[in-house]
């Protein structure tokens, strides 16, 4: 299912936020482009290895194609976890990333205002990334991509527009438009995360893949931040009467 649109939702002003985000992963995409064979060295130095940040030892080399390759990061291990933000490792990666951030990202910073809404997307990425270690502390393979992020403003989505229906694309045997409840496309989004996440557990955790678990926390971060703050009864969060 590849969600294209929410046509039922009418935001108040430009999405500033979502258009510069989406701009700095493009940059950055179109960067590692250029980088042909050293990509991989691109993502040992900024994106988080997980054994890095569990063991303190930072990697230096890395033996690829018969050759040593200087892997150095230039900022701190921590700042790891905000940098993989930006790095996505092919173009199915990159776009279905941007497509979600752009389709749902803009009524959540409609409603959050800007700055919160850069606030709980920072948020939900850094839980994300931090969940994935949780689940494979020894793993020696980069982290990349936005996914965990924007997984925080999907369940952002999910409390504030349970509603809306989204317009899909459904690939199958046949190629339908439909349009789907947000609460239900999104929910099935999230079960199909925590079956995959489940099947991951073991060695195949620490051997890299897809980063199931850093989707499942950070989209139960983009839930709880909602909710709390709509108990603190924070601007736009409010529950409309």
């Amino acid at each position: 299912m590849i969600p294209i649109s929410d046509p039922d939702l009418r935001r108040r002003r430009f999405p500033v936020v979502s258009v510069l985000l989406i701009g700095a992963n493009s940059l950055v995409f179109l960067y590692e482009l250029s980088l042909g064979s050293g990509r991989t060295a691109f993502f040992y130095r900024l994106g988080l290895v997980p054994a890095e940040l569990t063991t303190g030892r930072e990697f230096l080399q890395l033996v690829a194609g018969g050759r040593v390759v200087d892997i150095a990061s230039p900022v701190p291990t921590w700042a790891t976890l905000l940098t993989s933000m930006f790095i996505h490792g092919d173009l199915v990666h990159f776009a279905s990333n941007m497509l979600y951030l752009w389709v749902f990202g803009d009524n959540v910073e409609d409603r959050a205002g800007r700055l919160l809404y850069l606030g709980l997307y920072v948020l939900a990425g850094v839980v994300a990334a931090l969940t994935q270690v949780l689940v494979a502390a020894d793993s020696e393979v980069p982290i990349v991509g936005a996914s965990g992020a924007i997984a925080g403003i999907l369940g952002c989505y999910f409390v504030l527009f349970p509603g809306s229906r989204i317009r899909t694309i459904i690939i199958g045997y046949f190629i339908a438009q439909v349009r789907i409840p947000a609460v239900y496309l999104l929910g099935f989004w999230l079960l199909l995360q925590f079956w995959e996440g489940v099947g991951s557990l073991g060695p195949s955790a620490q051997a890299g893949g897809v980063a199931y678990w850093a989707h499942l926390g950070g989209f139960v971060a983009g839930v709880l931040a909602v909710l709390l703050l709509r108990i603190l009864r924070v601007g736009g969060f409010r529950i409309p009467r």
